[in-house]
This record gives structure tokens, sequence and C-alpha cells, in this order.
């Protein structure tokens, strides 16, 4: 059975459409379960925009552009994290597995295929923890011959993942207190960036409100890996000012696949090569929090 995939969305329809008019493209498109989570308005400004994403899906019934499709309308605003936790936790109990896309990823035609077969290659290894559809733009070592590799952290553009390794995240994050005094810890968890540790002292403190970097502290906590492919079969297109959560770069354009080349899985070692390469994509999170905080005072200023 195919994985059912979950589309989170909110107030991007331009976004919106391209990421879903893609993902209709791809070779298992008509045989596969979409459920499509739409969070409600979080104030008048945002109002319009999330009623025409909302017009957007509606219409979607009438096109059979996948197996089925079912629409779930939030009636208050929940925010990305709570989304992402309800939502994933609803279809993973009722299939076991699932995939995962937000309304702003672009997928390469033979995603899904990607997805489904290293969900099943790897559902009985226990050092998995997710898949990922996306990858940098790296300059692999030219000796390593593989479609994919692996990382020490879970990437949320296009992922993918299994109920029994959900169910052992802690959204509490109950043993905080002794991780943020651990420097053997912090180091482990920097293993897959050095924004990492940094970012969980930002949740902790409600400075920053991310499911995702919860999802990885359980995942550093058991040592398990992520599966990356080398040839990015998502290209994320959010980073255009738009996004809550997300700032103008465009660090992170990359080449996705035609849809030609079939990705071959295996059993592969961390390389650490390659870790090395995947932590340096990220700078420190208190960089990244300090940069925001220029471009919001430029702002003030401006308008002044």
């Amino acid at each position: 059975m195919l994985a059912p995939v979950v589309i989170f969305v909110y107030a991007r329809p331009e976004h919106t459409v391209k990421t879903i008019e893609s993902l209709a493209k791809n070779l298992l498109a008509d045989k596969t379960d979409v459920y499509v989570y739409s969070d409600a308005a979080r104030n008048e400004k945002t109002q319009q925009s999330v009623e025409l994403v909302r017009e957007y899906v509606d219409a979607l019934k009438q096109r059979n552009l996948f197996k089925s499709l079912r629409i779930i309308k939030a009636i208050e605003n929940k925010g990305l994290a709570n989304s992402v936790i309800s939502g994933v936790t609803e279809i993973l109990e009722q299939y076991g597995k699932v995939i995962v896309v937000e309304d702003d990823l672009v997928s390469a035609p033979d995603f899904l295929r990607y997805m489904n077969e290293a969900l099943d290659l790897y559902k009985d290894d226990n050092r998995i923890w997710s898949i990922c559809g996306y990858t940098f733009k790296m300059n692999f070592p030219a000796d390593y011959k593989h479609d994919i590799y692996l990382s020490c952290r879970g990437g949320s553009w296009g992922w993918a993942t299994w109920r029994d390794r959900w169910n052992m995240v802690d959204w509490d994050v109950a043993d905080y207190d002794a991780f943020k005094q651990n420097k053997k810890l912090r180091t482990q968890f920097n293993r897959g960036g050095r924004d990492m540790a940094e970012m969980l002292d930002a949740q902790m403190e409600g400075r920053i409100d991310s499911w995702a970097i919860r999802w990885c502290y359980t995942q550093s906590k058991l040592n398990m890996l992520t599966v990356y492919p080398v040839i990015s079969r998502i290209s994320n297109i959010g980073l255009d000012g738009t996004g809550t959560h997300s700032g103008v770069t465009s660090k992170y354009k990359t080449t996705i696949n035609n849809g030609i080349n079939q990705c071959k899985f295996e059993r592969c070692e961390l390389d650490r090569r390659i870790v090395k390469m995947f932590r340096d994509q990220f700078g420190t999170a208190s960089g990244f929090f300090l940069r925001g905080l220029k471009k919001h005072i430029k702002k003030l200023i401006g308008k002044k």
C-alpha cells in the first residue's frame, strides 16, 4: 500500500498551487490518498489569502488528480507546529506511515516513488528515523557512488516517517533541563548543524514555535539517521519572505531530479565527510536570530 500524503497549507495561494500541481504530475499521484490540512487565518491581514487557498483546494475535488482527496479546515488558527503534530499523528494512527509536504515545496516527478520505495525498504531498519526528499547542492566526494546518503538531522522539506518513530517524540521535552547544561549532549545534537542546540533553547524559552526541532531532538537522543537523496526531489520556493517562519535567501536553491533517473536504495553507512558538509550548510541559531532582528529594526526605521 502506498503512503498517504499530507499537505499543510495556510495563506500562500500562489505557492500552494505550485506545490499541489507539481505533486499531481507525480508518477504515483493517481494511486495516492491525499489529505490537505488548511489552517485558519491568524488575523484579518491573512484572511483573504486563506480564503483564496481554500477556494483552490476545494476546486481540486472536481479534477480527480489523486486517488482520493480529503480537506480538513481548521476553525481557529492552530499555527504550523500544532497543525503538523496533530495532523501527522492523526494520519499515522490510520496508515502507519506518511509523506508530508508543506505549501512551498515543488516536487520532482518521481518524488512519490522515491518516498514510497524508501519507506518500504527502511521500515524495519532501526537506524533510520525518517526520509527526506530535499537535499542541498553539495560537492560529494568523487569516490561516493551512492544515490542516497545519511545525516544525523531530519529534514522537514518533503519528508516521510513511520508511526513507531513518530510516537517516540516527547513534544514537551521533559528532560530539557538536563540537556541545557550538558556539553556532550549539545555537541551530539549539533552534528546535524551548528544551529540545533540553540534552536531548542529558543523553542523552550518561547522565542520560536517549532515542531521540527523537537522532532530532531528525539532523533539525536536515539542516535538515529535520516535518508537523503544525492539528487534532490524537492525544491523550496518559499524562501521569498512570504512565509511565517522564513526569510529571504537563495542559499538553499537546488536542482531537482527530472524523473528519469530512478534512485537506487541500499544500506549505506554514515560518511563523515558528508556529515561535515551537511553540518556546514547551517550557521548558528544566534546568527540567524541576529539577522532577523536587524531586518526588523530596518523595517521599523523605514516606517518612521
